[in-house]
């Protein structure tokens, strides 16, 4: 009897151990995630100045601006960080809004009055380094998703997982369009 005691006290330790390693992991990915928001908030401040400078200069791009203006709008909106497929469509939109403010920096290129501008090229340069920052926290998110995933994916792991109401989480991921080859003739024209 004492036995059987001891060795369900064990597991009911066993247990609360891996139920502690499942919330840190789960806390260090939201950790993450709001290391990317605040980021992304940066960035998203920045877009407007961007644009009021851009709106001068760029009669022909128009619609670019105003879809920016769109998922900028998109990419501030609040989300839940628990559910995963909020995470994903935040992380998404946020990853649009990257993709076209890259578009926007190379029509600038066709604007030699624009790029000559000082006031916008000390955003660009702004821009570029929370990029830079934003690349740093998007690869913290991965790391900490990741060892969250793997313990919540490994039994017993999953069994305490779902009774947590501990998911997995979606990983920060390259657009398509970043992960094509570059045909350097492109940019050569």
């Amino acid at each position: 009897m004492e036995g059987i005691m001891l060795g369900l006290g064990l597991v009911v330790i066993i247990a609360y151990l891996w139920y502690v390693s499942l919330i840190k992991k789960r806390n260090a990915g939201r950790e993450a995630l709001s290391g990317i928001d605040v980021q992304l908030k940066k960035r998203s401040n920045l877009v407007p100045n961007i644009l009021k400078i851009a709106q001068k200069y760029m009669d022909h791009e128009k619609s670019l601006l105003t879809e920016i203006t769109a998922l900028r709008t998109q990419a501030i909106e609040r989300y839940s960080d628990t559910d995963p497929d909020a995470v994903k469509a935040h992380l998404e939109v946020s990853e649009l809004l990257n993709q076209k403010m890259s578009q926007l920096m190379v029509n600038v290129e066709n604007y030699p009055e624009l790029r000559s501008d000082n006031t916008m090229l000390q955003a660009m340069q702004t821009y570029n380094e929370v990029e830079a920052q934003l690349s740093a926290a998007r690869r913290f998110y991965n790391s900490a998703v990741s060892e969250l995933n793997t313990a919540v994916e490994i039994f017993p792991g999953s069994i305490i997982a779902s009774m947590a109401s501990v998911k997995v989480m979606p990983f920060y991921e390259a657009d398509e369009v970043s992960k094509a080859p570059v045909d350097a003739a492109d940019f050569l024209k």
